[in-house]
């Protein structure tokens, strides 16, 4: 998603570098068909930055927060910078009632190309800049998505090490339910055993007892 913001963001960029060229260009020429021609081409242009800039909105919104805002408060100073283009396309489509000389005109001429050569360097630079300054947010932003990522993947491990751990405990708890029915199932059995034996014994006793009460009246008597 970040590279598709920073693609639409460099298409801006040299659009506006671009816009900003003809627009001081044109306003170097003459009144005439040739300017009504470069400015209908800047207003096409215009148009395209428009798209651009509603492209990039939209990019942007769709974004986590932290980058989100970042990039909205540069999408703001690109809306502004556009704005400022449109008013300078606008003052070329309103004629000039008070027409210069010609000599006055060639000299504004070469003045507005001197103004229009600086205005394109500063626009440059600036373009550039903003475009580094991007390409530096982006590039922390991966680093940073990288970082998160790598510590998903250890929480992960760690999970999969708990549950490995765990299910070997319900294994051995497992085991050990086992044995302790398996020890119910013995002391109950031995349990049942000397409950007989004790009545065998009982009887015994009891058998031997009347034995000898009988030995005994048969030798008194």
């Amino acid at each position: 998603m970040s590279q598709v913001y920073e693609g639409y963001e460099r298409q801006y960029c040299e659009l506006s570098a671009n816009l900003s060229r003809k627009c001081n260009s044109a306003a170097a020429l003459p009144e005439g068909e040739k300017r009504k021609q470069e400015v209908s081409g800047l207003q096409a242009g215009l148009d395209d930055a428009d798209v651009l800039i509603r492209k990039m909105d939209l990019e942007a919104r769709s974004l986590q927060p932290s980058v989100k805002a970042t990039l909205l408060a540069k999408l703001r100073e690109y809306k502004s910078d556009l704005s400022k283009l449109k008013r300078e396309v606008k003052k070329l489509t309103v004629p000039n009632s008070n027409q210069p000389a010609h000599g006055e005109l060639l000299g504004s001429g070469v003045a507005g190309m001197h103004e229009a050569s600086a205005n394109q360097r500063d626009r440059l630079t600036m373009s550039n800049e903003r475009l580094d300054q991007s390409t530096d947010r982006l590039r922390e932003t991966r680093r940073a998505a990288l970082e998160t990522e790598e510590l998903g993947i250890l929480i992960l491990g760690d999970l999969h090490h708990q549950r490995e751990t765990l299910l070997h405990s319900h294994t051995k708890l497992s085991d050990v339910d086992s044995a302790i029915d398996k020890s119910k199932k013995v002391l109950s059995s031995m349990s049942k055993r000397m409950s007989r034996n004790k009545w065998i014994v009982g009887s015994i006793i009891a058998a031997l007892i009347l034995a000898i009460i009988v030995v005994l009246y048969f030798k008194i008597f």
